[in-house]
C-alpha cells in the first residue's frame, strides 16, 4: 500500500494545477516530452493519462503510455492500464497466455513510482515553448 501512497504523493505534484478534464500538463525530461491529460475528475477520484510524446528513436510499443487513478480520500493512485494491458489484475497465475509476471501490477506501479521521481528530479515544465521552470 505504501507505493500506491507514495505515488499518490509524487502525482498531485506533478498534476496539472486545475483538476478539471483536458488539462494538460506537459514535462520535458532530458529530451523526452510527456504530457498529463485529466481524463476525468469527480469528487474523490481522477483519472490521468500520461503519454510518452516524443517520437525519438524508440518504436511506439516501447513509449510509456499509462492510465492512473488517483483516490483523493485514501491519498493513493494506481496504475489502471499501461501499454496493451487493459485491465491489470492483482495477481496472475504462471504460465499465462500473454505472459504476464505473476506481480505484473506491482511492477507496472513501481515502475510509474520511479517514472515520477526521475521526473521530480530531472523534469521541466513544458507549458509554454520555453522551458523554463524546473521542477527541483
Amino acid at each position: 500500500m505504501r507505493l500506491y501512497e507514495t505515488n499518490y504523493a509524487k502525482l498531485v505534484r506533478l498534476m496539472p494545477k486545475r483538476d478539471e478534464v483536458g488539462q494538460v500538463c506537459r514535462y520535458d525530461i532530458q529530451g523526452q516530452e510527456y504530457a498529463l491529460v485529466v481524463r476525468e475528475s469527480t469528487r474523490y477520484t481522477t483519472l490521468l493519462d500520461i503519454a510518452q510524446l516524443s517520437q525519438g528513436e524508440a518504436p511506439d510499443y516501447l513509449r510509456a503510455n499509462l492510465t492512473v487513478r488517483l483516490y483523493h480520500d485514501a491519498r493513493v493512485a494506481e496504475v489502471c492500464t499501461t501499454q496493451q494491458i487493459s485491465r491489470l489484475k492483482p495477481r496472475y497465475d504462471y504460465p499465462n497466455p500473454r505472459m504476464h509476471q505473476r506481480d505484473e501490477k506491482h511492477q507496472v506501479n513501481a515502475f510509474l513510482s520511479d517514472w515520477l521521481g526521475h521526473c521530480l528530479r530531472r523534469g521541466v515544465v513544458a507549458s509554454d515553448p520555453m522551458y523554463k521552470s524546473s521542477l527541483n
